[in-house]
């Protein structure tokens, strides 16, 4: 069995910074999602976001260092995270994901924990 882990079987650094890339491209003009995110500039929210993915997956704990405990739910606990805004939030990671073109079992496993994580973080039944 191959000591290897999720963010070096997928590609490190480069793959999931595709991947976040990607996402926000799709939610900088998302009527839904945009107004979520209140800085002027995503640069910011991407790269928090990639190196908190990258930190979850095996990669660079750089996310924790600076960041302390990722916290997500009350993190996001000041926006209002809907049904609507969580299945617009999946579109553009699945965007993410085909771009990136993972083996089928590497795709599956990173989906199902997207999935989980966006349905966790709905926090409002509008």
């Amino acid at each position: 069995m191959s000591d290897q882990s999720f963010y070096d079987a997928i590609g490190g650094h480069d793959t999931i910074k595709l991947i976040v890339d990607t996402f926000y491209d799709g939610v900088e003009t998302d009527e839904v999602l945009r107004p979520l995110y209140p800085e002027a500039d995503l640069g910011p929210a991407n790269e928090r976001f990639r190196m908190f993915l990258e930190q979850y997956w095996g990669g660079p704990t750089t996310y924790s260092d600076q960041r302390g405990h990722p916290r997500l739910r009350m993190r996001h606990a000041p926006f209002e995270v809907t049904i609507e805004a969580r299945d617009r939030w999946l579109v553009h990671f699945r965007a993410g994901l085909d771009k990136a073109a993972l083996s089928p079992e590497l795709d599956e496993q990173f989906w199902a924990y997207v999935q989980h994580a966006a349905q966790f973080m709905v926090n409002s039944a509008r």
